[in-house]
């Protein structure tokens, strides 16, 4: 062979290499649509990836278009899906501490869920989630509230008799305990469970309630307030299959776009609930808060039904719990 050739031959084969080194296209999975702040934290990781430039992008799929939304942990953990926004407690079924991350009343408000983020808490989820593959590109916790068709829920009696959705165990367990019947659903079903008389009511997150319209089928909405009840840890997640096959500038791309999205996210956390307030209230849904003595109600039911099971059922269950409470 010739100088010529084996040149020739050497740059073919830098070319080719660069070319698929360039060639790393993630893929992004959720559930709601492009108007949701979930979607926007996901679209900002792949602007940022796109700017980074260092040969790894990400496509995103909204909208349940890839995977259905509690079916996304599994791929996850093999790296047959790269990105998801995913919220933790869809996984218990597989890991039944990730529980404690929609746990009623366990959250006081955005600037405690903050606080949680660099607690012992979370660093107890994120070593079981990295044990499973998969590890945290960006923090989230989502307030929520009670929406109703039937009335506005404030006491634990306000919700006797109805048929209500909640997310996770520990919500259906405290409603439950109040004497509500449960539908297991995910947030994107509510609206049309909802429509054909199947809920008579559903708790969710500010963001689930304005993305899906909510508004547009019940009567009354309870807003977080000064005393929320709803919190839940809604992460970026990647697996740690896809994240290692990347280089360590396309590593640090990655974890770059996830902490850019994480900021921009806290900065319009606490704005959710207001935006959620305004969208019912203009759509003629009357607005509630709980008082202290309220939310003290629900806590006590909480404590004798969620609490208590989880602490019973889960390993280490009572110091999960006490590690979340121990975070002023």
């Amino acid at each position: 062979m010739t100088i010529r050739m084996l040149t020739a031959a050497t740059a073919l084969l830098l070319a080719t290499t660069a070319a698929s080194a360039e060639d790393i296209e993630l893929r992004a999975s959720h559930q709601w649509n492009t108007k949701d702040v979930r979607h926007e934290m996901v679209q900002i990781i792949a602007d940022e990836l796109a700017k980074a430039d260092t040969g790894v992008s990400a496509k995103v799929y909204p909208s349940k278009t890839l995977y259905k939304p509690k079916e996304q942990w599994k791929p996850l953990t093999t790296g047959e899906l790269d990105i998801s926004a995913f919220p933790l407690a869809y996984a218990a079924n597989r890991h039944g501490e990730f529980d404690a991350t929609l746990m009623p009343g366990l959250v006081k408000n955005h600037e405690h869920a903050a606080r949680l983020n660099d607690s012992p808490f979370i660093d107890h989820m994120k070593k079981i989630m990295d044990e499973e593959g998969v590890i945290v590109i960006s923090d989230a916790w989502l307030a929520g509230g009670f929406a109703s068709n039937e009335n506005c829920v404030l006491s634990p009696e306000d919700v006797k008799g109805q048929n209500f959705r909640a997310a996770g165990k520990a919500f259906n367990q405290m409603l439950q305990g109040a004497g509500a019947s449960i539908q297991s659903m995910p947030s994107s079903e509510i609206y049309t469970a909802l429509q054909q008389g199947v809920l008579d009511g559903a708790n969710t997150s500010s963001g689930s309630f304005v993305s899906y319209r909510i508004y547009e089928q019940v009567k009354c909405l309870t807003i977080p307030g000064e005393h929320a009840l709803w919190f839940m840890y809604e992460p970026i997640l990647m697996s740690k299959a896809s994240f290692e096959k990347l280089s360590e500038e396309q590593q640090k791309a990655v974890m770059d776009a996830g902490q850019v999205a994480e900021d921009w996210f806290a900065e319009q956390a606490a704005g959710l609930d207001d935006k959620m307030a305004e969208a019912f209230e203009k759509a003629g849904v009357e607005i509630a808060s709980m008082t202290a003595e309220q939310a003290d109600a629900w806590r006590a039911i909480a404590q004798e039904t969620s609490y208590k099971k989880f602490a019973e059922k889960v390993k280490g269950g009572q110091e999960i719990i006490d590690m979340a409470l121990a975070v002023e």
